[in-house]
């Protein structure tokens, strides 16, 4: 198994949530950049305003690292068509992966239609420009049963509306990171919820996004399933090693 393979390699914080200057805060992100570029990581997994950058560089270095961003991030509640709108910049500025935050707020308070057609348009337009698409359900905001629900919803309205050549093009994906628990309960992947996601979600592959910190766990989700694992310590994971990022 090359876990390299599996890893998007992200960094996504906003140089306010960094406690950094903008300067440095790009700086950070060009850092990771080369490191994905060095390390052979499967995709960079960085904010909207810096796919562009990342474009360039990757280009200037001839290198086929994939560039992935979020879109309506991290709360998912905008309406669709400013989903569809952020989404539409980011493919016309190089993007190759598009990770939406599905509006789970909407799910969670039984407003299904929201939730469904954020889903069909949102894909429609990625598949449409050739893209990868993964929906984040935010698992630590959810029960298990709500895990279950949005997971089977997002999987149905894929088969339902689009032909089965695509489906490994669109992810269910569990996380933000950035989601607030109490008690220091994980906001991220865990082997329960991703088991869950698994069995509800399939034949849509599943990312493992938030709370991989090893090399171990890497694995552990790869042998579950996993097609994709999202961690801001790919460099450390990918040479078994321990990471201390806190996604």
């Amino acid at each position: 198994m090359n876990i390299r393979n599996y890893l998007d390699s992200t960094y996504l914080k906003t140089p306010k949530q960094a406690g950094l200057e903008e300067g440095q805060n790009v700086e950070i992100v060009l850092k990771f950049i080369h490191e994905a570029i060095d390390e052979n990581f499967k995709l960079i997994m960085i904010r909207p305003d810096m796919v562009a950058m990342a474009k360039e560089v990757i280009t200037k270095a001839n290198a086929v690292t994939l560039i992935g961003t979020v879109i309506d991030f991290p709360e998912g509640e905008s309406d669709v068509m400013a989903k569809l709108e952020e989404a539409q910049r980011a493919i016309d500025n190089g993007a190759d992966d598009l990770d939406f935050v599905c509006n789970y707020k909407a799910f969670k308070e039984g407003e299904l239609a929201i939730v469904k057609e954020e889903i069909l348009r949102c894909t429609k337009l990625g598949l449409d420009n050739n893209k990868t698409v993964k929906w984040i359900i935010e698992v630590a905001a959810l029960t298990d049963k709500q895990i279950i629900q949005l997971s089977s919803l997002i999987k149905n309205v894929i088969i339902s509306n689009f032909k089965e050549e695509v489906y490994s093009s669109v992810f269910v994906k569990s996380s933000t990171g950035f989601f607030k628990t109490e008690d220091d309960v994980p906001n991220g992947a865990t082997v329960r919820t991703i088991i869950m996601m698994l069995e509800n979600a399939s034949p849509l592959p599943v990312k493992a996004a938030g709370g991989v910190r090893s090399y171990e766990e890497a694995v552990e989700m790869v042998r579950l399933g996993v097609k994709r694992i999202g961690t801001s310590g790919a460099k450390a994971i990918a040479n078994g090693e321990d990471s201390k990022q806190e996604y």
